[in-house]
């Protein structure tokens, strides 16, 4: 009975991690989806890691669609990316708290 809950608890706090990662990859994609609407500088710190996670953990959006503002069209990849990341966590963190034993 205690192993039970152990195990559930772990499950729960995996799933909850796993959520919370996938979150915080959203809201970095979605920053960098912001500084290039405004078209922040890209020689600047911030603006660049922000890029990099786009680039390295949202590269299945790439020129997904391209308006002929390219602007518009990386701000609208990088949102549905951002959207994908966190309904794929959601989704995967149910499933981890379905499993639990």
């Amino acid at each position: 009975m205690a192993a039970s809950r152990v195990g559930t608890r772990a499950f729960t706090l995996v799933a909850s991690a796993v959520r919370l990662i996938a979150s915080l990859v959203a809201v970095v994609i979605v920053v960098h989806a912001v500084f290039t609407f405004f078209e922040a500088n890209p020689a600047n710190a911030l603006v660049s890691a922000a890029a990099d996670v786009r680039r390295d953990l949202g590269w299945f959006t790439v020129d997904l669609f391209r308006p002929s503002d390219p602007r518009v069209g990386e701000t609208v990849n990088a949102a549905i990316a951002a959207l994908v990341w966190v309904v794929v966590g959601n989704l995967v963190s149910r499933l981890l708290v379905k499993l639990a034993p």
